[in-house]
């Protein structure tokens, strides 16, 4: 169903009161009549003839998914409109001007009817090309919003089992080395799965799930790395509700553990924070994750390659998808040692 656009609905009635009178003008110029007499008839005929087609429109497209009625229905509105166009039109112009015939033309009642068909016609083929051309944009745009989600899916759905592996992999090397540590790690395990797996699949939620949800999986790496693990989360109140994508920070934290804390003998903190700052185009969100490990200049080692750049990739990728280029991802060396990832994009608004 749509909704009555008033918006187009006086926009095309602007249209016909400006091409109503260039008619008027034309018809002055070739000496048809006094000007005001032709803008009484033009004006009376074309914006009766636009109400009873552009009503007539929106009666017949609101119960349907169309910018404009298609075969018979579309032509029996135009007909049906410069019909009663023509004849109001004319009684207007003959109550202004006194004149007993329909229109003051030389050629007849005739000419002046073939002038209302043939610019009623075009004035309507104007518009329903310019309604087809909305209806077109419209879709196209939700195609891609559709699309884009269900990118943003499947980078999801790509996401997580690479990080339940990872865990799984921690996982089984500490039930041959520590039974009870490993019963403390699966304890979170399940946790955090109930607390993914409870949760919706929307495309975004609020940053204080994010940072929970990092809380997690940081409590799980607690338990494999002891006391080589340290970790702050810093969440200002009045960003807990804005929306971001699910998942967007941990493969970042992830990256942090295993490239740059684990390689070192006596590990190190993490923090991740968030922030804003102000941009071209309004406020922006920031996002930081930084690490006192290894730094980013140390080679990793050949069998790592691959999943060295999965999480740095997948952010990428989602906030392409969400925010096209409007977005930043930089990774530096931290001056004091270690690696810090910075991501910022436009601050939305809170999640309902």
């Amino acid at each position: 169903m749509h909704p009555f656009d008033l918006r187009s609905f006086l926009r095309h009635g602007l249209i016909s009161a400006a091409f109503c009178c260039a008619i008027a003008v034309a018809l002055t110029v070739t000496g048809q009549g006094a000007w005001d007499v032709q803008l009484a008839y033009s004006l009376g005929i074309g914006l009766v003839a636009w109400l009873v087609i552009d009503l007539g429109r929106a009666a017949v497209v609101h119960f349907t998914h169309e910018a404009w009625p298609h075969g018979w229905r579309g032509i029996l509105l135009i007909a049906m409109g410069i019909a009663t166009g023509y004849l109001v039109g004319s009684a207007i112009g003959n109550a202004y001007s006194g004149a007993a015939q329909s229109l003051p033309h030389p050629h007849g009642p005739l000419s002046g009817l073939a002038i209302t068909i043939a610019a009623g016609a075009g004035i309507s083929f104007f518009f329903y090309s310019q309604g087809k051309a909305r209806h077109l944009q419209a879709h196209m745009a939700q195609a891609q919003r559709d699309a884009a989600e269900a990118r943003l899916k499947l980078l999801e759905a790509q996401l997580e089992p690479h990080m339940l592996f990872n865990t799984l992999a921690n996982l089984r090397v500490l039930v041959a080395t520590d039974p009870a540590r490993a019963q403390a790690m699966l304890d979170h395990l399940i946790a955090y799965l109930r607390a993914t797996l409870g949760g919706s699949r929307a495309t975004q939620h609020p940053l204080a799930d994010e940072f929970e949800r990092l809380r997690d999986y940081l409590e799980l790496m607690a338990v494999r790395m002891g006391p080589r693990l340290a970790y702050q989360l810093d969440l200002p109140e009045g960003l807990r509700a804005v929306a971001v994508p699910p998942l967007l920070l941990q493969p970042l934290v992830e990256n942090a553990i295993r490239h740059g804390l684990e390689p070192q003998v006596e590990g190190g903190r993490i923090t991740v924070r968030a922030g804003t700052r102000p941009g071209a185009t309004g406020p922006l969100l920031v996002l930081e994750v930084l690490d006192t490990g290894v730094g980013p200049n140390t080679p990793a080692p050949a069998s790592d390659a691959p999943a060295s750049h999965f999480g740095l990739a997948q952010v990428r990728e989602r906030l392409a998808t969400l925010h096209g280029s409007d977005f930043t991802l930089d990774l530096i060396a931290v001056s004091a040692g270690g690696t810090g990832v910075t991501i910022t994009f436009p601050l939305k608004s809170a999640t309902p």
